[in-house]
């Protein structure tokens, strides 16, 4: 994933997106396909919930992508073992992603890493943070470089308080 800002910061991603479909399915040999010995693999929550046990055993961490439209019940059993949960964002306009970030953090209590992905822009940053996401992976044409920016720009111009507010 390019464009990845990790705790207000640019960060290589050492996380390898696995496929659903190249893993769910009988290969040639009428086996299913091993996973990849020692990387960290980011999953479809569909996967994980079909070889949860196979991830758990082999080297390396686990991550498991899911939509924002994705009941957090559905990640329970996968929150104490996910080094990282991706959720993505399919537009901008959907916010869907802030509420199961909040909830992950606040209700379930999941400390690991909670990146957005997908149709991320650099003025949702700081909001998507306030949520509790700490890692970002931008869309393809946003300018991660310039988008750290936006959690001082911003961070100022929300503390700001507003015109109305100030004259009551």
């Amino acid at each position: 994933m390019a464009g990845l800002i990790r705790n207000a910061q640019l960060s290589e991603d050492s996380w390898r997106l696995l496929d659903a479909g190249a893993f769910l399915r009988v290969g040639e040999s009428g086996l299913i396909p091993d996973f990849p010995p020692g990387a960290d693999v980011l999953v479809p929550l569909r996967l994980w919930q079909c070889r949860r046990d196979e991830l758990l055993q082999r080297e390396g961490r686990v991550g498991v992508l899911v939509d924002g439209a994705d009941e957090p019940q559905a990640l329970a059993d996968a929150l104490p073992h996910a080094a990282l949960i991706a959720i993505r964002i399919p537009v901008f306009t959907d916010g869907r992603a802030y509420s199961l970030a909040r909830l992950l953090r606040s209700r379930f209590g999941y400390a690991g890493e909670l990146r957005a992905v997908g149709d991320v822009l650099r003025d949702q940053l700081l909001y998507l943070q306030r949520c509790g996401f700490d890692a970002f992976a931008l869309r393809a044409d946003q300018d991660a470089r310039r988008a750290l920016a936006a959690f001082t720009e911003l961070g100022a111009a929300v503390r700001r308080p507003y015109a109305w507010a100030r004259a009551a």
